[in-house]
């Protein structure tokens, strides 16, 4: 009777460590998850405020297209009350001075007598 009296306080003993082990990683357990609750909390937190500062971004990126487009609405409008320059006006004056130039070789060949006489 005292041996299995012996091997039952033995046996409380081992499952009063065991139940002890058990409540130690049970409270590390429940301490982890806190944290990691927090740190969820957190990452949320930060979350929601890089959403917002994307919608105000958006919102600025949006008002200051609104303001190119009405600038360039405007620009344009500035544009067509300008006179029109001729933007071929330059070639074809210079075309001119060619055929000019080769409709009167005369002027050429006396100006170039006027050179050689110079020299």
């Amino acid at each position: 009777m005292l041996n299995e009296l012996e091997t039952l306080s033995q046996n409380i003993g081992r499952l009063i460590e065991i139940n002890q082990r058990q409540h130690e990683a049970r409270l590390a357990l429940e301490e982890q998850l806190a944290q990691l609750r927090a740190q969820c909390e957190a990452t949320q937190a930060e979350l929601e405020q890089t959403r917002e500062e994307r919608n105000a971004l958006q919102a600025e990126r949006d008002a200051l297209s609104a303001k190119i487009d009405d600038a360039q609405v405007r620009l344009n409008a500035i544009l067509e009350k300008l006179p029109r320059a001729r933007a071929h006006a330059e070639p074809d004056n210079q075309l001119d001075l060619l055929e000019a130039q080769a409709q009167n070789p005369s002027d050429d060949e006396s100006n170039a007598a006027r050179h050689g006489e110079n020299a």
